[in-house]
């Protein structure tokens, strides 16, 4: 189950002027067709970052993948936070699409004061959903 799910909710969410920042592991294979947002004018309203080049993404490709720590995860996605929010001040809402991205969700959410969805966010909805 893939936390893009949400993106067509969240849009609808935020105003109007207002844009969703997802943040992957990787960008490379996360584009708007994923999304699951026809409408061309919300698509326009959500930016694509990832953490390519950094300790995950490199760890990932080594054979066996090499551990990764949750600051050097840290690291890496607050340095792609900052990038998106640099060139896009509107972004009102992150969206972390990686699973292994709720374990520094709570960092982020301090450092940037956005709300943040992630696969969590996402398995708590459908766990209270059918209890």
């Amino acid at each position: 189950m893939s936390s893009l799910l949400l993106a067509p909710t969240l849009l609808r969410q935020l105003p109007a002027d207002a844009k969703l920042a997802v943040v992957a592991a990787d960008s490379t294979h996360c584009g708007v067709d994923l999304l699951g947002v026809d409408d061309p004018a919300a698509r326009a309203r959500v930016v694509i970052g990832g953490i390519e080049g950094g300790a995950l993404w490199r760890n990932g490709k080594t054979r066996p993948p090499k551990p990764t720590s949750v600051a050097e995860i840290e690291f890496d996605v607050e340095a792609c936070v900052a990038r998106l929010r640099a060139a896009h001040p509107e972004i009102a809402a992150l969206l972390f699409e990686c699973t292994l991205f709720p374990t520094v969700t709570p960092a982020i959410r301090r450092m940037t004061g956005l709300p943040i969805y992630d696969t969590a966010t996402l398995y708590r909805m459908t766990f209270a959903s059918v209890a």
